[in-house]
């Protein structure tokens, strides 16, 4: 659709004015009543934040999201921007993004009363109505709310002008969302400055007679635990939010591995198993009582481990020369390293923190095993042993060579049916079957039905 140029024009289409929040309500109910998905992307908080967001959008309050590191409160923020109208008009060449049907600055009053019908529109885009800011501790008033702008002084207007004022972050979010992230880390005294646009909806800039009304809507984030240790919101701040949304980590395997599926950049095939493992590893972590649980294991943990999972099995079809890369059991222990520093252990884990993260991958690989093959008939695998067979496996043994010593295996087929392979789904590969297989052969040695021993860093199966 043309969009008009000019105020008149504008009107003639039928225009109506609203405030932002009116227009979140109002784009949130055709949503829901048309059963779309309000905030595409997020995934585990159907039954819990996602209701009481929606609740918090349809009253129009502003609002904070609090909760421990990694559980998405970025990217729920960003969300809410969808919402809005994808163009909506504002007076052309204006900072705050003026209504041409209802200015409110003084240099558009002014043109308004010039121009009239002629006054001329722009077309700003939803992506352009979100701002983001990252509270940090050097952040001013002036970044926030404006100060007076030097250079409009020298060019002649005097200081008592209204418009030597250099609007801040806010007032040139006007017209739309701004997010403001670890809002405790705010220093108490710029907090302050932000009562009067939570409240009385107008910004004060040092000792101007400015009253301009700004339409926003306020989403904030922030740690339970900045409240005592890093900074904390104050109480007057808090009082003014209409909401507080407490957000959580995934509470199934399952949304779980979604998040890493839909997060992480896996340049090698990782098979479901793996990512199941992956995740009951991070959830692992989170129960942990050697893990500082104020802190939390973030959803970037599972990411970056399937990540580095991926990066494992690239590495091997690159020095080894397969035909594709395959993620097998061998591949997740060699990250471990990498990861530590994304968890915080209790003070008396020091020196054991390798050993915590190996243990409790362990226990998610025998998990991941029963949840998968339970009551799956694996002696043909055992048998194997039996005969005095041993397999030998590691980071990197190529899955042409896994393959050929353990040779043909009653039972196999099914194993890769419960895995995923069965009817339907293309033929496994060499390197699919090789994963399968040494998910088996861990399994079975992690519930103590064959012998397992790990020489120069590889594994051997039987010895």
């Amino acid at each position: 659709m043309s969009r008009p140029a000019t105020l008149g024009a504008l009107r003639d289409t039928g225009y109506r004015s609203r405030s932002v929040k009116t227009e979140l309500r109002e784009n949130l109910l055709l949503r829901l009543r048309s059963g779309q998905t309000a905030f595409p992307g997020i995934v585990g908080f159907d039954d819990t934040v996602l209701p009481q967001l929606e609740s918090a959008l349809l009253a129009g309050h502003d609002l904070v999201l609090l909760g421990e590191r990694g559980q998405g409160k970025t990217r729920l923020m960003r969300t809410i921007s969808a919402l809005l109208d994808e163009w909506t008009p504002v007076v052309e060449g204006c900072e705050i993004h003026d209504d041409p049907a209802v200015p409110v600055c003084s240099r558009c009053r002014r043109l308004a009363e010039e121009t009239g019908d002629d006054l001329p529109v722009a077309w700003l885009h939803r992506d352009d109505r979100y701002v983001e800011k990252l509270a940090t501790p050097d952040t001013s008033v002036g970044d926030l709310v404006g100060d007076v702008d030097p250079v409009k002084v020298a060019e002649g207007r005097t200081l008592g002008d209204p418009e030597t004022v250099h609007y801040g972050l806010l007032p040139r979010t006007n017209r739309g969302v701004f997010g403001i992230n670890e809002l405790p880390d705010l220093a108490e005294r710029i907090q302050v400055a932000m009562f009067n646009v939570l409240e009385e909806r107008d910004i004060q800039v040092r000792g101007y007679s400015l009253r301009l009304p700004i339409d926003v809507l306020l989403v904030a984030s922030a740690n339970p635990e900045d409240y005592t240790n890093r900074g904390r919101i104050i109480t007057p701040l808090k009082d003014r939010f209409g909401a507080e949304i407490r957000t959580h980590y995934p509470h199934e395997v399952s949304e779980e591995i979604a998040l890493v599926r839909q997060e992480a950049a896996l340049f090698a095939d990782v098979p479901e198993h793996l990512l199941e493992v992956v995740a009951r590893l991070t959830r692992g972590l989170r129960e942990s009582p050697a893990v500082d649980h104020r802190s939390g294991v973030s959803a970037r943990f599972a990411i970056a481990a399937a990540e580095g999972v991926a990066a494992s099995a690239l590495r091997r079809c690159a020095r080894v020369g397969e035909p594709e890369a395959v993620a097998r059991v061998c591949d997740v222990p060699t990250v471990v390293p990498t990861l530590l520093g994304k968890v915080e252990f209790e003070m008396g884990e020091e020196g054991r923190e390798v050993e915590v993260v190996q243990h409790l991958l362990r226990v998610a690989v025998a998990e991941t095993f029963r949840e998968r093959l339970l009551g799956l008939d694996l002696s043909g695998f055992t048998d194997l042993f039996a005969e005095g067979s041993v397999v030998e496996t590691g980071e990197l043994v190529p899955a042409a060579d896994l393959l050929s010593q353990v040779g043909t295996v009653p039972g196999l087929s099914k194993v890769l049916d419960r895995l995923g392979h069965g009817d339907g789904h293309e033929p496994p590969t060499p390197g699919e079957v090789a994963a399968a297989v040494e998910f088996v052969l861990e399994g079975l040695h992690l519930t103590r039905r064959i012998d397992k021993d790990t020489i120069a860093g590889r594994s051997v199966y039987g010895a």
